[in-house]
């Protein structure tokens, strides 16, 4: 019976974890969809989701809410600002070489993040309480309660963006057929501006949620992002559920075996996953064929 409980509570640790991953995979499927990019700074608005959080509140003496919807709007801002002067004008560049421009653009943010906030980490309160749950054997903290809450929302957001709104089925198309987009009159570069503000406001929000378990600082966003790219890796690259099963199979294969094995080896898990799966299967275990009309 106690081992039932703890595989119980590695689950439900697991499936925590694996929503953030979700929420941070997203973002690198969103911009890689629209442009061909894989963002390796998606993680650093991560971090400034958290940090911009901590500033409003405690520098700035600001409401919670207040401080979430401003530090959602700085880092969305930040992405905007990213994709203008750091991708638009390298537009005709290779692909390896706009993968070279997003972590230099990584690097720059977290160094300027480092001058503003120092290295220290810093704490961020719960939303609701830190009382834990009984659910069956295990507990969890309300706040987890909130992490599934707000993946649940922004998934189905973005699922009816994409599919019912004019803006999202032009990102689609652009998506699908840049070139063929632009010839029917869609604003092609909007649609990669809009795709870089979605997916940063989406990495904020990740940061946003896991801080006050994880807390933060001017470093968390390297190891969440690459976690986040295993799980768009492992979902086939796809902005649908795809990627949000992919993240739910690395939280909670990582969490197993950080539980089962040794905490030691959470980190390296999942790149071992990551590897075995693109041997196996290198669109990813969610990705759907492909089919080109000739």
């Amino acid at each position: 019976m106690q081992i039932g409980n703890q595989i119980a509570q590695y689950l439900l640790s697991g499936l925590s974890t694996g929503a953030i991953y979700s929420l941070i995979g997203l973002g690198f499927a969103i911009i890689h969809n629209a442009t061909g990019i894989i963002n390796f700074a998606q993680g650093e608005f991560v971090m400034l989701g958290g940090m911009f959080t901590v500033f409003f509140l405690t520098v700035l003496n600001l409401p919670f809410l207040v401080s979430i919807i401003l530090s959602i709007a700085a880092s969305t801002l930040a992405g905007v600002v990213f994709e203008r002067f750091a991708i638009r004008p390298m537009k005709n560049a290779s692909p390896i070489s706009l993968v070279i421009i997003t972590i230099g653009g990584s690097i720059l943010i977290r160094g300027i993040a480092m001058l503003v906030w120092g290295k220290d980490t810093h704490a961020l309160q719960t939303f609701s309480g830190d009382n834990p749950i009984q659910v069956g054997g295990a507990t969890i903290l309300p706040q987890h309660l909130w992490i599934f809450a707000v993946t649940t929302v922004v998934i189905i957001c973005s699922k009816i963006y994409f599919n019912y709104t004019i803006s999202g089925k032009a990102m689609r198309a652009c998506a699908y057929n840049a070139r063929a987009a632009g010839l029917v009159g869609i604003d092609v570069r909007r649609m990669v501006l809009f795709s870089f503000a979605i997916s940063s406001a989406m990495g904020s929000m990740a940061g946003i949620i896991i801080a006050p378990l994880t807390m933060t600082s001017y470093d968390v966003g390297i190891m969440l992002g690459l976690k986040g790219f295993c799980a768009a890796i492992i979902g086939g690259m796809s902005s649908g559920l795809g990627t949000v099963f992919g993240g739910v199979f690395l939280g909670v294969l990582e969490s197993l075996g950080a539980g089962i094995f040794s905490s030691g080896y959470k980190d390296a898990i999942a790149f071992i996953i990551l590897l075995v799966i693109l041997f196996i299967r290198p669109k990813g275990l969610f990705s759907k064929g492909d089919t080109e009309r000739v």
